[in-house]
């Protein structure tokens, strides 16, 4: 039977073929594939299969005379930008042997240069190899050039992401809109379900053939004949694409086991993301901590407290920082239950390792019971601090340990506190009022930070800033319509548009006053410092975001089952919130097996065509998601720490026993939502052309 095991191996299997040619070479990667090779064994696993050194992918790298071979490892097309960079850095150097590795396939590159015919061999690549030798300037020094789909990143046992893809993101109203102003107004969609892979931008079409060929690999080597389904209009377009993938449809007619891979848009429930009630360790961790530089899921750790340094304004840029991504097993062991727990049981079993490693090597350890607090944790790391060989044997729980207490004491931790109780105030209110009296709940709120309020104080640095205040639209506006009666009159619909106005111009202050940007602000504003800022650029970006705001309600409406994620108060219970995932999971786990008709069938074919026909007048059985041993759940736009527990636990419930691995485009931060609505780069992300 197929095990979720063999799939956590895939990424390493493929970085082996990588590591076979990387002896004696200079590695070139770029960004993506590095955050991939940092979950997989990291820089080590390439300098021990024999690399000379790692380097940026970046025109200001090159070799000396003494180092003749270079490898290159990148996750975009060998077109445009990523040649030049390619060019750039064997003008600058002295290579007799060139090595490139692409992520993207082959047959994405023919598809690119418009060749729709099968052809025997390689083509693209072996022209791109002669350009190798004319650029190290003799045409018999050595160039190869190959596919190897090294964009899975195994984070944990029960997660997958792909950094390649982290900004795949769901489809829009904006993006709706965008594609039909390029259309003859006949021909115009009605709403995001019609659209096809045909219609998106062509570097959004190459991005979602990439990661079908990406699938169809990793089904490749573990030997699986998936059944595919579907919920959302860009999981449709994925999911449609790998089904009708040419090397995927002969796959299946050979490939022995058996499983199910159900693909959710992110807008499916965008309430779960942004919000704060998840009660996850992890989630407070990526939150509160640094990201690091390149990366989109693993965190700058400080590693002050195992040294002897005196803390400066310096000593950061002295020390190399730790991280969540660890290869001892002890580590990998207790960063599963930090991801898949709740805070109290992971601040827990961090003391818990931490007080049996120091057992081990016979440190002198003060046992404490009860609260766990960030003093008593750096107290029990700062232990190690005496011993070189203690420190090299538990480096990983060391890490995580300090990853705990950092966040633990971070100054902005009780702002998470602050967003969940507003988020419960609001998810009441919500069943109480009309939707503008409780949007006009926000605007108190929205005042510049170190301001006074109107009685005088000043507001504090726990207070709301910028950032969570947009959350909290999010988390508003994402429940606004199943929450409200469906007939708006023209009265309240003018209303919600002044308070709408007003909400803008007082979020505009807000962000102007900023004296540091986020690097959501950042992202929604295009600026990277506050002296770029100008009222009327802040506005415009601010005035984009309420546009996009007002669709996210309507992300489930042509759902027939899964529509609501609300339950509103009955005057004895509370309004709840009802996760998106955990409705998908009681239905695919239902004794009665029963037909959900939203989790729509992708990957029948012809054979599918004819059940549906027949269906019309006799009973036929359609492939349901769970009659296979082994669920894949794949996450278009991004999963959260605490909608991992969410699974494991409805798992466990529902059909104990049962294999479930989730595959996603990114682990995320509740402020990564907004990044991805509201970014600029939305229909066209970044292929490297």
């Amino acid at each position: 039977m197929l095990a979720t095991e063999e799939f956590t191996r895939f990424p390493l299997l493929m970085w082996e073929k990588v590591l076979s040619k990387v002896k004696k070479s200079v590695v070139f990667m770029d960004d993506k594939c590095a955050e991939a090779l940092h979950w997989s064994g990291g820089a080590a696993t390439l300098l021990e299969a024999g690399a000379r050194n790692l380097k940026q992918f970046s025109s200001f790298e090159a070799c000396g005379v003494n180092e003749p071979k270079a490898v290159f490892v990148v996750s975009t097309l060998l077109k445009g930008r990523t040649v030049d960079i390619i060019k750039d850095i064997i003008s600058l150097s002295h290579f007799q042997y060139c090595v490139v590795f692409t992520t993207v396939a082959h047959s994405v590159h023919l598809l690119v240069n418009k060749v729709t015919t099968e052809m025997e061999g390689s083509p693209v690549f072996e022209q791109f190899e002669e350009k190798l030798c004319e650029w190290m300037g003799n045409m018999n020094y050595t160039a190869e050039v190959m596919h190897v789909p090294v964009v899975f990143a195994p984070v944990s046992q029960q997660l997958i992401v792909a950094p390649p893809f982290a900004h795949l993101f769901p489809l829009l109203s904006p993006d709706l809109e965008a594609i039909n102003e390029k259309r003859p107004e006949k021909r115009r969609f009605a709403s995001l379900n019609d659209i096809d892979m045909h219609c998106l931008p062509a570097e959004l079409q190459i991005e979602v053939k990439s990661l079908a060929s990406a699938l169809n690999s990793m089904f490749e080597a573990t030997g699986t004949r998936e059944e595919s389904f579907a919920l959302g209009p860009m999981s449709r377009i994925i999911a449609g694409e790998l089904a009708n993938l040419p090397q995927a449809k002969n796959r299946r007619k050979t490939a022995p086991n058996k499983a199910s891979i159900i693909f959710v848009d992110r807008t499916m429930d965008l309430t779960g993301a942004v919000g704060h009630h998840g009660d996850n360790l992890v989630e407070k961790v990526l939150t509160m901590l640094k990201l690091l530089p390149g990366h989109v899921t693993d965190v700058q750790v400080d590693m002050l407290e195992l040294t002897s340094l005196h803390k400066t304004p310096h000593s950061k840029s002295i020390l190399a920082p730790g991280c969540l991504a660890q290869i001892q097993s002890s580590a990998r062991s207790l960063w599963d239950v930090m991801l898949t727990s709740k805070h109290k049981e992971g601040v827990i079993e961090v003391r818990r390792q931490l007080v049996e490693a120091a057992s081990k090597e016979s440190l002198p350890i003060k046992m404490s019971m009860g609260r766990v607090t960030p003093e008593q944790l750096c107290s029990y790391i700062q232990l190690f601090r005496s011993s070189q060989g203690a420190l090299e044997s538990h480096c990983g729980v060391l890490q995580l340990g300090l990853a705990t207490a950092q966040t633990l004491r971070h100054p902005s931790l009780p702002r998470w506190d602050s967003c969940l109780a507003f988020e419960r105030l609001l998810l009441q209110a919500l069943g109480d009022a009309d939707f503008p009296a409780v949007l006009r709940q926000l605007l108190p709120l929205m005042k510049p930070r170190g301001v006074e309020d109107t009685s005088g104080s000043r507001l504090r640095e726990d207070e709301l800033g910028p950032d969570e205040l947009i959350l909290l639209l999010v988390y508003l506006y994402s429940l606004a319509d199943e929450t409200q009666p469906a007939d708006h009159d023209t009265e309240e619909e003018e209303e919600l548009e002044k308070l709408e106005r007003d909400l803008i111009g007082a979020l505009t202050l807000v962000i102007s006053r900023e004296t540091e940007l986020s690097p959501l602000l950042q992202k929604l504003t295009g600026c990277t410092n506050p002296e770029e800022l100008t009222a009327e650029r802040v506005h415009s970006a601010v005035e984009k975001m309420f546009k996009t705001l007002r669709g996210l309600s309507s992300t489930r409406n042509h759902l027939k089952q899964l529509r609501s994620i609300y339950t509103a108060s009955d005057g004895v219970h509370q309004a709840t919130y009802r996760p998106f995932l955990r409705q998908i999971l009681e239905e695919v786990f239902h004794p009665d097996r029963r037909e959900c008709p939203d989790i729509e069938h992708m990957s029948g074919g012809l054979t599918d065509l004819l059940k549906t026909g027949f269906s019309m007048f006799m009973k036929v059985s359609r492939p349901h998601p769970g009659d296979n041993p082994l669920l894949l759940l794949f996450m278009v736009g991004g999963v959260t720490p605490s909608e991992l527990r969410l699974i494991k636990e409805t798992v466990a419930t529902h059909r104990p026993g049962t294999q479930v691995l989730v595959l996603s485009t990114r682990l995320l931060r509740p402020t990564d939502i907004p990044e991805l609505l509201f970014g600029t780069q939305r229909l066209v992300p970044d292929i490297g052309v």
